[in-house]
């Protein structure tokens, strides 16, 4: 066991290394460079575009500008070219935004996926499994941004409520129970938003996986013995139909930053994505290169988990 664990930090830092110099080179070979004088703007000089090149290091090779980013990330001394602000505090800054959305979206999606996928493997051809199957492929279909403006249409005409934004203008003085229910009324629609393309493809894998292990030998000896259906759909089929989302808990990590550029977009919510988005936008690579170097940590850390979770749940790999 302890030579698995040591063989999957190993595989996972060499991993990390080799994505982050792709990550780097991938940023800097896009057109366009971030010092490039703004025409309309009299206050880009080439005196100050070249100092602004000095200062960041962007006048030298390109592999002496990847050590020197890393050395200030590790040291905590990277910078937003944007605003100067440090990377690190603007991103958990952001990160405490996103964090509530993330939560929530994630508990609705695996509450709501798993007995909606059982049910319709259980009662598989019949109503239920035939309009989970249709509302499922209704909501992959369906843009995203489309599904949110009548969200937001249904919701403001018929509950008058505001959903823009993280909180209502002008709440800064109201009582504790008003403030919370704010925000939890700004919180649920894209976090329901979020949940849904979520629910509509994990119950579709949960009813494959039962489905499938449904028809394996042991489950139809546990039947022939006589055994009570509920025994068999969830003692013998679920446990062993669950082995596999063992995998997936630990790839829901990069969530945490990723966030939902559209989402966040659309609703004004201040969230991670919404920042890598303007980071783009504004060719602030520092922010663009640490988000995806914390992503990537994150898909590592959370593969390391599934790993170790695998280990623990299935008795072949120890074998």
């Amino acid at each position: 066991m302890l030579s698995f664990i040591g063989r999957s930090v190993v595989q996972k830092i060499v991993t990390l290394f080799f994505v982050s110099i792709i990550s780097f080179l991938i940023i800097h070979l896009a057109p366009g460079e971030p010092s490039q004088v703004d025409p309309l703007n009299p206050k880009f000089t080439p005196e100050m575009v070249e100092r602004f090149r000095q200062e960041f290091h962007l006048d030298k090779p390109l592999y002496v500008q990847y050590l020197y980013f890393y050395r200030d990330l590790f040291t905590g001394r990277t910078v937003s070219w944007k605003d100067n602000r440090s990377v690190m505090v603007k991103i958990w800054e952001r990160f405490l935004n996103s964090l509530p959305l993330f939560i929530v979206g994630t508990i609705l999606t695996w509450t709501l996926s798993f007995p909606i996928g059982i049910r319709s493997a259980i009662f598989r051809g019949r109503v239920f499994d035939r309009s989970a199957t249709f509302i499922s492929y209704l909501l992959i279909s369906i843009p995203g941004f489309f599904f949110a403006y009548v969200l937001i249409i249904l919701v403001v005409t018929y509950f008058h409520v505001p959903v823009i934004g993280m909180e209502t203008f002008g709440m800064g003085e109201a009582s504790w129970p008003s403030m919370a229910m704010d925000r939890v009324w700004h919180l649920l629609l894209p976090s329901l938003l979020g949940a849904t393309g979520g629910i509509a493809v994990l119950s579709r894998y949960v009813r494959s996986q039962m489905l499938e292990v449904e028809g394996q030998d042991f489950v139809r000896t546990a039947r022939a013995k006589g055994l009570p259906p509920d025994d068999v759909h969830y003692k013998h089929a679920l446990r062993n139909a669950l082995l596999p989302f063992v995998t997936m808990f630990g790839l829901i990590l990069p969530g945490l930053i990723g966030g939902s550029v559209i989402i966040e977009s659309i609703f004004s919510w201040p969230g991670m994505g919404r920042m890598a988005y303007e980071a783009i936008l504004a060719r602030d690579y520092p922010v663009i290169l640490t988000v995806n170097f914390v992503s990537a940590v994150l898909v590592l850390i959370g593969t390391f988990i599934s790993d170790v979770l695998y280990l623990m749940v299935d008795p072949r790999i120890r074998m």
